[in-house]
């Protein structure tokens, strides 16, 4: 994902009337003044992009009015929600579950995410045919803790149905201070009844990267009789965030220090499993510490077809140690990146469950109101060209966790073997 800074964004009358018609894209301001529920909207306005100047509006106005005059509970009539909601309607308009608008709390804690805390129940939502899916849950969150797998469903939030909700809206109801609790309806991946699950939200700290060096028998969860004091080098990354890059930098200096530069281990795992993503420039980052300068990380492809590369910036630390990266259906996007470039470069073997599959690129964009969009931009393509999206990265060996026994990671177990045999 992009992320930068749009500088001054301002919202024209006329998108909102293009979200409910839903075809066309405008920049426009809107000012309301509400006096006794009587229309009184006062209008200040651009003139209207060229692409929607022949558009009728007269119906959005008729009906903001009707709403305002006839509407029955007049304390449910707030023109901010009607705003988003406008905005909202437009921008889902577009099929497109990436490009989503955030009003200003829910954009406050998406960057509070990718900044590394905040309080809810630590999960990645995503949205598949007007439902709410988990990407992914966090390590260690709530979330996971309580069941919560990538992949579920989110049917209902505290009885409250989630059909056709927009992200923001889910965002919203489903984070909340610490200590307080949330009801969720679930239905598993391949299951046909669905689960109440409760969960307390807590402060959700976000590491970015974990690691460590040990041997074999004294790593948890797996059960390798054979070469137990062989040693093998392991580092998670959780996420594609705001200090992501410094704690790699740190962690990978030291890894390298212990390691004699990777030639006193087996080889060394690194687990993208539940990583939903983040920054495409940390993609290339990380991925420049397995395979030389220079060397293609991802293809962008913006609309017209036009290709850009993104490669290789910097000399790794662990250019020749042998290498196996962990994924699963909660390893998306950027992680998917990474994962899908070594494997192109034939650097890394994959092993767990097929990945995500989020093939696009989005640009975050600061409204001036503390709202945010996020667009989609570009897609992007593995070095040799392939396109996951809706279809992710298929690892060169399957392993399927089993989830009456999570006291043992058989992906990870299966990931040593390949390393020591």
């Amino acid at each position: 994902m992009k992320y930068g800074r749009f500088g001054k964004f301002q919202i024209i009358l006329l998108v909102l009337i293009a979200a409910l018609i839903g075809y066309y894209a405008g920049v426009t301001k809107i000012n309301l003044e509400w006096k006794n529920y009587k229309p009184s909207v006062q209008v200040s306005s651009k003139e209207p992009p060229p692409t929607i100047s022949h558009i009728d509006f007269s119906s959005f106005w008729t009906v903001w009015q009707k709403i305002e005059t006839d509407y029955y509970d007049k304390t449910k009539l707030d023109p901010q929600k009607m705003l988003n909601g406008a905005i909202e309607g437009m921008v889902r308009s577009l099929g497109d579950p990436f490009t989503t608008y955030l009003p200003p709390t829910q954009n406050d804690n998406f960057k509070q995410g990718l900044a590394g805390q905040f309080q809810g129940i630590g999960a990645e939502l995503g949205l598949e045919e007007n439902r709410i899916i988990v990407v992914a849950p966090l390590n260690g969150s709530p979330a996971q803790k309580a069941g919560i797998r990538a992949g579920d469903t989110i049917l209902e939030v505290d009885g409250e149905s989630t059909f056709n909700w927009s992200l923001s809206q889910a965002v919203e109801k489903i984070r909340g201070p610490k200590g307080s609790e949330v009801t969720l309806t679930i239905l598993h991946k391949g299951d046909q009844k669905t689960t109440k699950i409760k969960i307390i939200r807590d402060v959700i700290t976000i590491e970015s990267v974990v690691y460590w060096v040990k041997k074999i028998g004294e790593i948890e969860g797996i059960n390798i009789r054979d070469s137990k004091d062989k040693r093998v080098a392991y580092i998670g990354l959780s996420q594609f965030g705001d200090n992501t890059n410094e704690e790699w930098t740190s962690a990978i200096n030291k890894l390298s220090l212990e390691t004699s530069g990777g030639k006193n281990i087996e080889g060394l795992i690194l687990d993208l499993r539940n990583n939903p993503g983040g920054y495409l420039s940390d993609a290339a980052f990380i991925s420049s510490e397995f395979i030389e300068r220079g060397s293609v990380v991802v293809i962008e492809e913006e609309a017209g077809g036009k290709r850009s590369t993104l490669t290789a910036d910097r000399k790794g630390l662990f250019l020749d140690v042998p290498l196996i990266i962990l994924i699963n259906k909660g390893s998306a996007s950027a992680s998917e990146i990474v994962a899908g470039a070594l494997r192109d470069h034939k650097r890394v073997k994959l092993i767990g469950e097929i990945s995500f599959g989020k093939g696009t690129i989005q640009k975050a964009e600061d409204l001036g109101n503390g709202a945010g969009l996020h667009i989609t931009i570009a897609k992007w393509l593995t070095p040799n060209g392939e396109w996951v999206n809706e279809i992710g990265l298929k690892p060169d060996i399957e392993v399927a966790v089993d989830q009456k026994d999570l006291s043992h990671d058989s992906q990870l177990e299966k990931a040593v073997l390949e390393l020591i045999k």
